[in-house]
């Protein structure tokens, strides 16, 4: 394995550089949207999870090699208490070239002036339907105006680009794709269409029966807006789509239909300290072990990430009996 004193960036043994990880700082959340976690869900004990010192000890030493980009995940992570002064210091880290939030949106009419004076630059909000009924179905206990006045309160504090991210899910509401797209058009914002991850067991139905395809929505979409394809990225594995004569892009992440490995250039770290090499395989190193023992100090770290670049995967494959299936559902994941 090489020295860490000689490596100043991450490369897997399939040649793919990794430059952004996404920290999820908390397993918790102030919803329970079916598709993430189950209603009765468990969180994980105070002492099993990191400290938001151990937080930013990760991320400082991942950016001394070569990561460019972070998102904060969870859970939700604006219910982790105090993860502002995390988001503060993440902010000022140098190197980090985006620091970037996935949030369901509850808390921003709180943080969103907070969020972009720290140094986040772009935000994703989490939306499934735009039906107050059918939103309490997906999010179990969500309310819908609180999500709205969110997405208000970040377009008035001036972030780069915020994209809505919607799962769709046949039987809920994959009939409101038209609607959801119409919403982002009408306040020049993008919107991100997700296929359901199959990660962990769904407490109220079968994940094989609700997957709709990108292809599938994309083809609804299309009925009403004029779509052409664009060769930009984000950091993460979204395709886009421009719209003719608007402002906003359409992503898709397909992640059952359309396997994006060959390009992936991220790996996560869960709440728990486990680094995750891959969205849909259990290959992991438990940082948390490391950054615990007194006798380890960065350079032990350091080393820790950069051999694990010998055990990312491939590709994942969801769906796929020959291949063990992950089992951690998605708030445990990091989203």
């Amino acid at each position: 394995m090489p020295n860490n004193s000689q490596v100043t960036e991450l490369i897997d043994k399939f040649g793919r550089r990794v430059d952004y990880i996404r920290l999820s700082v908390t397993d918790r959340c102030d919803f329970r949207c079916v598709y993430c976690m189950t209603e009765d869900m468990t969180f994980l004990p105070r002492d099993q999870i990191l400290s938001l010192e151990e937080l930013y000890r990760v991320a400082k030493v991942f950016t001394e090699l070569g990561v460019k980009k972070i998102r904060l995940t969870g859970g939700e992570p604006m219910v982790r208490s105090d993860v502002m002064s995390l988001i503060e210091k993440l902010g000022a880290l140098p190197g980090l070239e985006e620091l970037l939030l996935t949030t369901n949106g509850a808390q921003l009419e709180k943080y969103a002036i907070p969020l972009k004076a720290a140094g986040v630059n772009r935000i994703n909000i989490s939306i499934d339907s735009l039906d107050a009924e059918r939103f309490k179905r997906i999010s179990r206990v969500g309310k819908l105006d609180k999500v709205l006045a969110g997405i208000e309160a970040a377009s008035a504090a001036g972030f780069e680009r915020i994209r809505l991210n919607s799962v769709v899910m046949r039987g809920y509401n994959e009939d409101e794709v038209l609607d959801l797209a119409d919403y982002a058009v009408e306040h020049d914002i993008d919107i991100a269409f997700i296929e359901e991850m199959p990660l962990g067991e769904a407490s109220d139905h079968t994940r094989e029966d609700t997957t709709c395809s990108n292809a599938w929505v994309r083809e609804k979409i299309a009925e009403k807006y004029q779509l052409v394809d664009s060769a930009e990225t984000t950091a993460g594995p979204a395709r886009f789509a421009k719209i003719a004569d608007h402002k906003s892009r359409i992503g898709f992440i397909s992640p059952v239909t359309h396997n994006f490995c060959e390009d992936c250039n991220r790996v996560r770290v869960t709440v728990e300290g486990r680094l995750l090499l891959c969205l849909g395989n259990e290959h992991s190193v438990d940082l948390r072990a490391i950054l615990r023992n007194p006798e380890n100090d960065d350079a032990v770290l350091k080393q820790a990430l950069i051999d694990s670049m010998q055990i990312k995967p491939e590709r994942h494959y969801f769906f796929d009996k020959d291949h063990a299936q992950p089992v951690r559902l998605m708030n445990m994941t990091g989203g």
